[in-house]
């Protein structure tokens, strides 16, 4: 029987903190920091600019049906 996490010449492959150095540990928490901020950032501007985008669309609908209503 051959270990799931054996390569076909028998070396193990490394695991998710297998053969990564402190340096590199570190260099990928702080990429992801970042990401994470950036996101989060994103997600806040997106937040803020929704109410105008919908407020937009409702008020183009009104004239729509204004426009199409038969009198």
């Amino acid at each position: 029987m051959t270990d799931v996490t054996a390569e076909q010449d028998g070396r193990p492959r490394p695991g998710p903190q297998g053969d990564i150095s402190p340096e590199q540990v570190r260099e990928h928490l702080r990429r992801r920091a970042i990401f994470l901020r950036e996101l989060a950032e994103a997600r806040e501007l997106r937040r803020r600019v929704t109410p105008h985008r919908s407020r937009r669309a409702r008020i183009h609908a009104q004239l729509r049906r204004r426009t199409f209503r038969i009198n």
